[in-house]
């Protein structure tokens, strides 16, 4: 869910809808908002143009005007459409969209604009490369369909945006204009020669870095990994962006396969909660729980264990730092949720 403000908030749901809700009446909705044609994964709210941002696993990012919303609705207009996604996040000042596929593309969207829809072709895209220092262009992978909690993942050999599209990179000229589009395939460590699906996508709160839940397409592999924004433009006009940099990462528990786990940030970022097995862990990017501006490696460094909790009797498959109490949160695949107050 996602408050808009201090009274009312949005849920998005499986049944491809969206509600919106009021603190005051709880008991029935404002209204209900149709649009989308398959489950509905992720709400983010555009807090200075007061726009709600839904997308689903129809493949649509949609664009709801929460300033005219009447009982039936609110207008609507498909912001973005993209094969195989699977999570959308805004940064925290709004400034940039990104986009995670089960083909294992990150798509980042640089000086959005949301008031102008986006067709494929109509945008320009920066060449796609790895984050890493690989010069292949990427054009296609192996990838998997959308993998939801209880379905399999399923092959497909299509990326997000075919090769003609990408060859519009070459037009592209000095610095980003708005709704620029940069796609990424982030390096997961073991799977440089295998395909990856990106199950999961946080971003740090102060918008430092881009938190992602890997797996393999052959589901024996599960990595946690942190990527840091590197800001500024190409050095060339035609030169990929690279706007992100693998700094820490680690493996988790290849358990419970085909399962989406939702992994998350602190309130203030200094730890990462991990669904692992059936528990979770709580990482630092070092010992200390410092900053991660404070302990960037020059080359991607693992993960710190700061403690490990254990409680269910199925597979984590989420887990939630309260925002303003030292408490965290973990649901299991029964339907079990878990309420932990580590003590350090």
């Amino acid at each position: 869910f996602r408050f808009l403000d201090n009274r009312l908030f949005a849920t998005c749901s499986d049944d491809t809808t969206i509600a919106l809700w009021d603190l005051r009446k709880l008991n029935t909705k404002v209204c209900t908002l149709h649009g989308h044609t398959s489950w509905v994964k992720n709400i983010e709210y555009d807090t200075n143009t007061r726009l709600l941002v839904t997308s689903g696993f129809d493949g649509n990012v949609i664009i709801w005007d929460t300033n005219r919303c009447t009982e039936d609705g609110c207008p609507h207009k498909k912001f973005f459409h993209t094969r195989f996604l699977m999570r959308m996040r805004l940064t925290p000042d709004c400034s940039k969209m990104l986009i995670s596929t089960s083909s294992g593309y990150l798509l980042i969207l640089h000086d959005l604009d949301l008031n102008k829809s986006l067709e494929v072709g109509s945008y320009p895209i920066l060449r796609a490369r790895r984050t890493t220092s690989s010069s292949s262009d990427v054009t296609s992978s192996g990838s998997s369909g959308p993998r939801a909690v209880g379905s399999p993942c399923h092959q497909n050999e299509s990326g997000p945006l075919s090769e003609k599209h990408m060859s519009r990179s070459s037009q592209r000229e000095g610095g980003s204009p708005r709704n620029s589009l940069e796609v990424l395939t982030p390096e997961v460590p073991g799977e440089r020669d295998r395909g990856n699906c990106i199950t999961s996508l946080q971003l740090h709160p102060k918008g430092w870095a881009t938190l992602l839940r890997c797996s393999s397409n052959t589901d024996d592999q599960e990595w946690t990994c942190v990527y840091e924004f590197q800001e500024g433009a190409p050095v060339r006009p035609v030169s990929p962006r690279r706007s992100l940099r693998l700094t820490h990462c680690i493996e988790e528990a290849n358990v419970g396969r085909g399962y989406i786990k939702e992994l998350c940030f602190s309130p203030d970022g200094r730890m990462i909660s991990s669904p692992h097995g059936f528990g979770i862990r709580l990482l630092g990017f070092d010992a200390h729980c410092s900053e991660l501006v404070d302990c960037l490696p020059k080359e991607a460094s693992p993960l710190k264990e700061i403690r490990s909790l254990y409680s269910h009797n199925d597979v984590v498959l989420t887990t939630k730092f309260s925002p303003t109490h030292c408490q965290i949160a973990s649901g299991c695949l029964s339907g079990r949720v878990s309420l932990y107050q580590p003590k350090f």
